[in-house]
């Protein structure tokens, strides 16, 4: 598949119609979300994630990178924080989701079936920083370096 690393999320719309492009089949863990490396160089990285019901990210950001993320089946529910507050948004099938290189969110299943996404990002991840909202504050709680914890 040919990436055009201009535009992440039509790169992962692309992943998420053709499944039968990525390397690896979708696995769902009962204990942690599991995810792949689909593609990738030092410019961009492709990553497939899947979701049981009740599975979620922590608060995050992207090392600085830029991204994207699309569902590829099942529905995700991401979360960014607005004054203080968690503002939630739906994503289901097909809906996906463009962000900066500052962006900070927590994405989870809320629903009761299986989900899958793909995400990609503007360089590859080098880094994550956790975040607790604590008071309507952001606080770092951890970060986190790829080959490490990744």
């Amino acid at each position: 598949m040919t990436i055009n690393s201009a535009d992440p999320l039509t790169i992962a719309r692309r992943y998420a119609v053709d499944p039968a492009s990525w390397p690896v089949a979708p696995r769902f863990d009962p204990v942690e979300r599991w995810y792949a490396r689909l593609a990738g160089n030092e410019e961009h990285e492709v990553w497939l994630l899947t979701w049981l019901p009740g599975q979620s990210t922590d608060l995050h950001d992207h090392g600085g990178s830029a991204g994207a993320f699309t569902v590829a089946s099942g529905a995700l529910t991401e979360e960014v924080v607005v004054g203080g507050e968690l503002r939630p948004t739906i994503l289901r099938t097909g809906s996906g989701r463009q962000f900066g290189p500052r962006h900070i969110h927590r994405v989870s299943n809320t629903g009761n079936v299986p989900a899958v996404s793909i995400h990609v990002y503007l360089p590859a991840l080098s880094r994550m920083t956790r975040y607790e909202l604590d008071g309507g504050n952001l606080r770092v709680a951890e970060v986190a370096e790829a080959g490490v914890a990744w």
